[in-house]
């Protein structure tokens, strides 16, 4: 199971983008609403999240992390504890920590990017502690997949899929998008 994490402020399309296609491509993602069960992103859409916070539990059916930018969504995701330890947890565990826009700040300050390769929106590569920063448009590094910005969405999750389940499945599901 992947938890895709969203707090107030959060880009929609750098987290629904993703869920979408993880979902198409029969991954389990559940969607977390850190600050309530409805998560106004930051061009005001109400989305209802599938559980919140407090519903949440790392278990063993974990998979990854997906942490979606926005302002001030991701100040708000990195203010929450039960965030950083599932980041922490997965990161750990060798599990995929999949970040998008500011979000990949998040595991960079945490310093969990350190000798990893990483992108993100420009500007925020100064929390990349010990991260080599590159302006791709995904970059996938280990278990850590990170992207620019609400541009790249589709190129994230076609990411994710792949790293998860192959290229091929990630073509297949790009195909019938019409990618």
């Amino acid at each position: 199971m992947f938890y895709c994490f969203l707090a107030d402020g959060f880009e929609e399309t750098e987290a629904l983008a993703p869920v979408d296609i993880l979902r198409r491509a029969d991954i389990p993602v559940t969607t977390v609403g850190v600050t309530g069960e409805v998560v106004t992103s930051s061009h005001h859409v109400p989305v209802t999240a599938d559980m919140t916070i407090d519903e949440f539990e790392i278990d063993d059916e974990i998979r990854g992390v997906i942490l979606p930018g926005g302002m001030p969504g991701v100040n708000n995701l990195y203010a929450n504890e039960t965030v950083k330890e599932a980041v922490s947890f997965c990161a750990s565990h060798d599990l995929f920590v999949c970040a998008i826009c500011a979000a990949p700040s998040i595991p960079g300050r945490m310093g969990l990017l350190e000798g990893k390769k990483a992108t993100c929106f420009p500007g925020f590569e100064k929390y990349f502690i010990g991260a080599q920063a590159l302006t791709d448009k995904t970059v996938t590094d280990g278990k850590f997949i990170t992207a620019k910005g609400a541009g790249c969405a589709l190129d994230f999750g076609f990411a994710i899929v792949s790293a998860v389940e192959g290229e091929e499945k990630a073509a297949e599901i790009a195909a019938a998008m019409q990618c």
